[in-house]
């Protein structure tokens, strides 16, 4: 920007002068007693006012200037009033008693006005001219602010409008007082540099006074100048919103980040200002294990943040919460305000980290159910999840697992088929892992199996035919009915690899065990069952004539 030449500004200020000079002479016929003079009220008569200012006739005033709020006219013949003679219509001259009321009340101001103080007021844009803008403060003083002294863009918004401007020429000739906003705008320019100046360098804590909150921080005043504190920048707990701790016109001790000259833009910090908390918990001691007091902040849908009392926030995951795996969330078991007691968890100084644990100091379930159940209860429960391999059962505040193969006897059929999630079933606990907190379940247990039922008509010792279902390296698996596999050793048949799936094979049941469910045959069995059978049919037969090898043959051949 090219530099002012002082001697064009006051060329300019006394051109614009000279302008509102002119106005002045368009809009004032002056009298020979200087402007406001007194007049006599002689008659009114509808909207005017006809009053005698010693001249050859009557001024004419309008009504409206001597009408109270009520619309009564207060002034009546024979008052007499000051006016100041305004122009002049159809050889009347016409007056003015608002207009003799402000130009008293300007060389009022201007007698009363110290050229050795600077005199700051308060103005409102009533109108403007080609010169500049005419304004009026609360004591209804008019001023005059030349365009080049107004540092304003020109629009006819500026209407209605007050700004803070300063005297800075009174022409007492013409009753007129200059006012400047422009010099009060570099003064406090100038005034913000020196500050900044002052404060860009200092790192100690200054007092400032919150100005104005955004949602991204807020803007506070420090020494007339305003700095930006952000939202990151006012607690050690992270980013905060700060209408909820401050409001405007709080006083807020303060440190200077950084001033960019070119952008004018510095930038403030509440949390510097104030002690690392973290520095002081490292210096407390505090450890993993140890447990703590604290307030719940603020609920997520994945956690709680928890607030230790010195500007130091905590972290309690939603699993940390409840032992209870399904919790959806954590406003069900607690709430915002809750002042409670949780483990420490992991902490990190170095880098701001804490983490908390509310279920380490509630009694894990598990152990609960150790007390009231043992191996073998019959219990009921609620199925919450159904898998590929089974589904989980969920008994008071723990969860057994129910697999496929203990569902149902009928191993065609799975957990999928026969349960639905929400349904309540009938188990009996078949198994409690105290290392790995783990339950087994059975809904079969409860049933008669089909071996149970197959054994009350049948024992060991007889003899069976079947349908070879599987072949394995260890025997073979015989289905006897619906239901029941029986297995057959390889050790307990001679010429296994003659059989092939499907096959129908003549056995003895060797072993039967109801309560594991297990068949065992062997075809070794029955042959020995055989031979045995025909040495007690030649027992009790004594026929000499046979002899025993032919009787054996006959047996095996039959």
């Amino acid at each position: 920007m090219a530099e002012v030449n002082e001697k064009e500004v006051q060329n300019t200020i006394g051109e614009e002068f000279e302008d509102f000079e002119s106005m002045l002479e368009e809009s004032l016929e002056k009298t020979s007693g200087g402007g406001v003079t007194k007049g006599i009220v002689v008659a009114i008569k509808g909207e005017d006012v006809f009053v005698d200012v010693d001249r050859k006739t009557e001024g004419v005033l309008k009504a409206y200037e001597v009408t109270d709020k009520d619309g009564n006219i207060t002034v009546k013949p024979g008052d007499e009033i000051e006016v100041i003679i305004t122009g002049n219509r159809g050889g009347k001259p016409l007056v003015s008693f608002e207009k003799a009321k402000r130009v008293k009340k300007v060389a009022e101001f201007i007698e009363n006005f110290d050229e050795n103080n600077e005199v700051d007021v308060e103005a409102k844009i009533v109108s403007k001219n080609r010169g500049g803008y005419i304004c009026v403060n609360k004591d209804g003083v008019e001023f005059f602010m030349p365009r080049l002294q107004s540092a304003l863009r020109d629009s006819n918004s500026l209407i209605g409008k007050t700004y803070k401007a300063r005297v800075f020429k009174i022409d007492k000739e013409n009753s007129a007082i200059l006012i400047s906003r422009k010099k009060i705008l570099d003064e406090e320019r100038k005034v913000k540099k020196e500050v900044l100046d002052q404060i860009s360098q200092t790192t100690d804590v200054i007092e400032g006074v919150v100005k104005k909150i955004t949602t991204y921080g807020m803007f506070v005043d420090v020494g007339g100048v305003d700095g930006l504190v952000h939202y990151s920048e006012i607690s050690y707990k992270g980013p905060v919103n700060p209408s909820t701790l401050f409001k405007e016109g709080d006083k807020v001790p303060v440190k200077v980040l950084s001033y960019d000259k070119e952008k004018k833009h510095l930038s403030l910090s509440i949390k510097a200002a104030m002690p690392d908390p973290w520095l002081e918990l490292a210096e407390s001691g505090l450890a993993t294990g140890d447990v703590i007091k604290v307030v719940v902040n603020n609920i997520e849908p994945y956690g709680a943040f928890v607030d230790l009392g010195n500007d130091i926030e905590g972290f309690l995951h939603i699993s940390e919460i409840s032992w209870d795996k399904n919790i959806q969330n954590p406003k069900d078991f607690i709430n915002e305000g809750d002042e409670i007691n949780v483990e420490v968890i992991e902490i990190d100084t170095e880098k701001r980290k804490l983490r908390v644990s509310l279920k380490n100091l509630l009694e894990k379930p598990f152990d609960e159910f150790k007390k009231n159940y043992k191996v073998g209860d019959v219990v009921k429960g609620s199925v919450v999840t159904i898998t590929k391999f089974g589904a989980f059962i969920k008994i008071g505040t723990v969860e057994g697992l129910l697999r496929n193969e203990d569902v149902s006897w009928d191993r065609n059929e799975t957990c999928k088929d026969l349960l639905k999630v929400g349904d309540e079933v009938e188990v009996k606990i078949t198994s409690i892992d105290t290392k790995e907190d783990k339950i087994s379940l059975s809904k079969k247990d409860l049933e008669d199996s089909p071996i149970a039922k197959y054994a009350a008509s049948h024992k060991v010792g007889d003899i069976v035919k079947g349908t070879i279902r599987n072949i394995k390296d260890f025997g073979l698996f015989v289905e006897l009915e619906e239901g029941v596999d029986a297995l057959l050793r390889k050790e307990d048949v001679s010429n296994v690899e003659d059989l092939k799936v499907g096959d129908e094979i003549e056995s003895a049941i060797d072993y039967l065990d109801t309560k594991r469910n297990r068949i065992r045959l062997s075809v070794k069995r029955l042959s020995r069952q055989k031979e045995r059978a025909v040495l007690n049919e030649i027992n009790s037969e004594n026929d000499d004539n046979i002899t025993i090898g032919d009787l054996i043959k006959e047996q095996l051949h039959n």
